[in-house]
């Protein structure tokens, strides 16, 4: 008998980022096989949740939450209380911090290790706060979810962690959502962002891990002399690194760059889709969701060697160092060889086929289980 499961959704961002996808997609995929599911989720988000997942018990937690430094003094003692409530025998903290004192096994999904392994990419503060939950679940979790051998493999690594405590749960991508566009969807898309010509897309947080600075001035060096130059587009939330406007203050004016922020989500597909190139040279990522999405619009994607990237692109992407130069040669080499970015593309949508989230949901499925076993 499975268990009975709260999810516990109310960290999910309003722009429905990685941890957003990532529990939105898990949770459609246990309502699909109809798992025992509760989900506490803010307010804002309980309607969603109620079309989502139409069997699952549906609790809105407190306005106040919506604000971070509310929403982790709720969890240590409200959500045990609604825990309580649901009767449920398993909590699921899907976003590294845990209720300490709920009664119940816990299982905590810990997206990667990189606030240890380099620390200098992350705010101090930030960087502080994930480094104590980290440890704090790997110590009292009843098991930990990972999205990648690799992040498992880091953790063991930097941590010390119990590797049989842990378990690999790949993401998946959304077909529905993310899949080879129109050219009314591209032309949609490249309308709304006032591009008239071939662009390189970037999506995700402009935060020092993900290398942009050096992605902006590669593109620079990999076109500046071309007779087309494709433009460069930076897609996600404005994040912190400050060398972003730096290395874009250089950029010559006869190249176009371009930062729309947050994309809608029925817009992603036209963008993704429609790029010469996606382009995510990242210094590591625990699963590296926008490569997967990228490869399921049947887009060439470019990326890095680093941590859990190589298992989700496989042979099906292209790599480089993160290196300026190395970012440099490997864009050119891929903007000069149509028949490779065709090559490319194709097998990232067959390789994008084998993520999925039921999967995933089934990996979860089965964390659960251990947990329970565990009260």
């Amino acid at each position: 008998m499975a268990p009975r499961v709260l999810v516990d959704a109310t960290a999910v961002p309003a722009d429905r980022g990685g941890v957003g996808r990532y529990v939105d997609g898990l949770l459609a995929a246990l309502s699909a096989v109809d798992a025992n599911l509760a989900i506490v989720c803010q307010r804002a988000d309980a309607e969603r949740y109620a079309r989502m997942a139409p069997h699952a018990d549906i609790v809105a937690g407190p306005a106040a939450i919506a604000h971070r430094p509310a929403r982790l003094a709720w969890e240590q003692t409200g959500l045990p209380l609604v825990a309580q409530q649901v009767t449920a025998e398993v909590v699921h903290s899907p976003h590294y911090t845990m209720p300490l004192r709920v009664g119940r096994p816990v299982v905590v999904t810990i997206h990667d290790a990189t606030f240890f392994t380099t620390p200098e990419q992350h705010t101090a503060v930030k960087g502080t706060f994930f480094r104590s939950a980290t440890r704090t679940a790997l110590r009292r979790a009843s098991r930990v979810i990972v999205p990648s051998k690799a992040t498992r493999d880091e953790l063991v690594r930097v941590l010390d962690a119990d590797s049989t405590k842990i378990d690999v749960a790949y993401h998946g991508v959304d077909q529905d959502v993310f899949h080879v566009p129109t050219d009314a969807d591209k032309a949609r898309v490249a309308a709304r962002l006032g591009l008239r010509g071939p662009y390189i897309a970037f999506l995700g947080q402009l935060e020092p891990r993900k290398n942009v600075p050096n992605l902006v001035r590669a593109w620079v060096k990999a076109v500046h002399w071309r007779d087309d130059p494709p433009a460069l587009v930076l897609a996600g939330g404005s994040g912190w690194d400050d060398d972003v406007d730096a290395a874009i203050a250089e950029v010559p004016s006869h190249l176009r760059v371009l930062r729309p922020g947050y994309l809608r989500f029925a817009d992603l597909p036209g963008y993704l889709g429609g790029a010469t190139v996606v382009a995510y040279p990242s210094h590591g990522e625990g699963f590296g969701l926008p490569v997967l999405e990228a490869m399921a619009c049947g887009t060439p994607v470019l990326t890095t060697h680093r941590l859990s990237l190589p298992e989700v692109g496989g042979d099906a992407v292209a790599y480089t160092e993160p290196g300026v130069d190395d970012i440099a040669d490997a864009l050119s080499s891929l903007l000069d060889d149509g028949a490779r970015r065709r090559s490319l593309a194709d097998a990232a949508l067959t390789r994008a086929r084998e993520f999925t989230w039921a999967a995933s949901a089934e990996a979860h499925l089965a964390a659960y289980a251990r947990a329970a076993q565990t009260s």
